[in-house]
């Protein structure tokens, strides 16, 4: 029988954050293939990216496998780094956008992978590797998503944008939060305990100088009467930190797979989103999965649920659909299964026509979260909309 009242604990991290400048430069150069392509009469099924990044002290290396327009050349690619680099916010002396190493190593895609994703003949585009995805959804917050990550995300978004504005500008780019949320009857109520450690600019700052700071961001994120006179506060914990992002830590593309999903609240398969084109399910699978789980709940289907898919490199339709509706299901699993197979396609051409894949959509996706985000007119996001539930409904 599930636990009715426990703690559980998500975190976060900010878009300075080591990891997370990774994953925005990787993202900022899928978006750039997805951008200057057309332009240079490419068809967007045809672009390929596979794009990791590494950035320490004063340096960033970049390398993958590319398909695309010659217009980006490694020079261009350089700039659109340093660009990344400089909106997050770096212009210190161990790591700075103008003065940092940059050095691209990305070269083209292999013909063995190519000729398993490429259409031909009678044969469908296939996965662009195997592996497992899932996507979940619940009941916790207007989002559909699990409280503890999404206002773990909220905390540091909301510093961010105090940062960014002058609002705050004491704080630096590097900042990271965790939230404990405890729950009763299984439902959210409240915040046990809150870590947020975060750069500050001035060295003379202490702890207690830098809760003073942060402690009206945080309480502005939270819902009102979660915070009490219990609840524990943990606010840069080790005293002083004015060395941040990759000249304090080495950072990479890929290696913050939780914070970008469900904080650990539900599965992972594993596989890391940013740098990545549309043809890797790593990425639209799992993106297809959320938009099935979220749609399943927001049509009343159930409070929880989770999708698995699985695909193999090269093939077209996915291996198999899995649903977990957590003993909260409306509808027999087996039936809904079949039902989500229905209402779209999960073939990996299926998935970005559907949800709009191939288009420049994916460096504001690389901080705060894949999930759990508003729709977006030019259509970001599009694996957030509930335009699913009426036709789930009629078919259950």
């Amino acid at each position: 029988m599930a636990r009715s009242s426990y703690l559980f604990t998500s975190e976060s991290v900010s878009e300075g954050h080591p990891d997370k400048v990774c994953d925005r430069i990787s993202d900022e150069i899928v978006d750039a293939f997805y951008r200057e392509g057309p332009q240079q009469g490419w068809d967007p099924k045809d672009i390929r990216v596979a794009c990791e990044t590494l950035a320490t002290t004063n340096r960033l290396v970049i390398a993958g496998e590319t398909r695309g327009p010659a217009t980006l050349t490694r020079d261009y690619i350089t700039h659109l780094a340093r660009l990344a680099v400089r909106d997050i916010g770096y212009e210190q002396e161990g790591f700075h956008w103008e003065n940092a190493q940059v050095e691209v190593l990305l070269h083209a895609q292999s013909a063995d992978i190519a000729q398993g994703v490429d259409s031909a003949g009678n044969k469908d585009e296939g996965a662009g590797d195997q592996g497992i995805m899932f996507g979940y959804a619940c009941r916790e917050t207007p989002e559909l998503m699990p409280a503890p990550i999404y206002y773990a995300h909220k905390i540091l978004a909301r510093l961010s944008q105090a940062r960014r504005s002058g609002e705050s500008a004491a704080l630096g780019p590097d900042a990271k939060s965790q939230v404990t949320v405890r729950y009763e009857n299984g439902k959210p109520v409240g915040a046990a305990e809150i870590v947020v450690s975060t750069q500050h600019l001035d060295a003379d700052l202490s702890s207690h100088d830098v809760r003073a700071i942060v402690e009206p961001y945080v309480r502005d994120a939270l819902p009102r009467g979660w915070i009490s006179a219990d609840t524990v506060w943990h606010v840069n914990p080790t005293g002083k930190f004015v060395i941040g992002g990759p000249d304090g830590d080495c950072g990479l593309t890929g290696r913050k797979i939780i914070v970008d999903t469900y904080g650990g609240a539900a599965p992972h398969g594993g596989g890391a989103f940013s740098g990545k084109d549309s043809t890797k399910v790593d990425r639209s699978a799992a993106y297809a999965a959320r938009y099935l789980a979220k749609n399943v709940v927001a049509a009343g289907l159930a409070d929880r649920c989770t999708i698995q898919l699985s695909y193999a490199i090269g093939v077209a339709r996915p291996l198999s659909i899995y649903a977990d509706l957590y003993g909260t299901g409306q509808v027999d699993e087996g039936r809904l299964e079949k039902a989500l197979m229905e209402v779209m396609d999960l073939t990996p051409r299926g998935i970005r026509t559907h949800l709009g894949l191939n288009r420049p959509i994916y460096a504001r996706t690389s901080s705060y979260g894949h999930f759990g985000r508003a729709p977006e007119a030019d259509g970001g996001f599009s694996w957030e909309r509930t335009d699913l539930v009426d036709p789930l409904r009629s078919l259950l």
